[in-house]
């Protein structure tokens, strides 16, 4: 199954074009680029001694939520042939799962929403939906950025930001997706005082002085200190590591010789 989603997948990406913004599993790109690009937009608008506002955007369970509806009109709309459109549907409608329990597992039924977990070929296909979802509200990158469903929306003022950050919220939201509240953050990059908060319908979106991107530790103050210490933390770490290992192996030696 793997190696036919993986032909599926390459005769896919031959005939759809994702857009720029979008970073993960993209040929050619991977988060380096995600995180550089956001790390020389934050240091040019702290060297003009001017604000960034950023949100990082979480979507809850987004692989789980995309209706498959959605999936079809996406594929189609991307210009998916016909045939590929019934290949991807013929695999999802023979999908079947069962649920684990306290006693036992449940009858196996039929799942009628979301992406298969662990195929080779949901990542692209993710892409795809949020190519289209994402067509009529993102900006040019850097100010959007997508790696999956992980979205980071920035602009040059705090209300700009409120709104584009709604609209996101809406666009994704009608078509079946879900913005987090609780893990949705906003950072004011060079922030001068009182320069206020963001707000999701109604809602205070939290407010970080860091925010960790792709594994890679982001600071308002647009530099990336606490980011080295723990490399060199973990070199320090390594090289530790590495010596108890040549003490143990001189030692073993030792012991052999004798």
């Amino acid at each position: 199954m793997k190696l036919w989603e993986r032909v599926v997948e390459a005769r896919l990406r031959k005939v759809v074009e994702i857009c720029e913004q979008q970073y993960g599993f993209m040929p050619r790109k991977s988060t380096t680029d995600a995180i550089f690009a956001l790390r020389i937009l934050m240091e040019k608008y702290r060297d003009g001694q001017r604000e960034l506002h950023c949100v990082f955007v979480d979507l809850e369970k987004a692989y789980d939520r995309v209706p498959r509806e959605e999936l079809w009109y996406c594929m189609r709309k991307s210009g998916v042939a016909e045939k590929y459109v019934r290949v991807v549907q013929d695999m999802y409608e023979r999908s079947r799962t069962v649920v684990r329990c306290a006693v036992g597992q449940t009858e196996e039924f039929k799942v009628e929403v979301g992406l298969h977990q662990g195929s080779a070929l949901s990542p692209f296909l993710f892409a795809m939906v949020m190519d289209q979802l994402s067509e009529e509200v993102r900006q040019e990158s850097p100010w959007t950025m997508m790696f999956a469903d992980d979205i980071v929306i920035c602009s040059e003022s705090r209300e700009q930001v409120e709104v584009n950050l709604e609209r996101w919220r809406f666009v994704l939201e009608r078509r079946g997706m879900k913005v987090s509240r609780s893990k949705t953050e906003y950072m004011c990059v060079n922030e001068r005082e009182g320069s206020g908060t963001v707000r999701l319908q109604g809602e205070e979106v939290k407010k970080v002085q860091e925010f960790k991107y792709l594994g890679s530790t982001v600071q308002s103050n647009g530099e990336c200190g606490k980011e080295v210490i723990q490399a060199v933390s973990c070199i320090g770490e390594a090289i530790s590591e590495d010596c108890v290992h040549q003490v143990r192996d001189a030692s073993r030696s030792e012991a052999l010789s004798n």
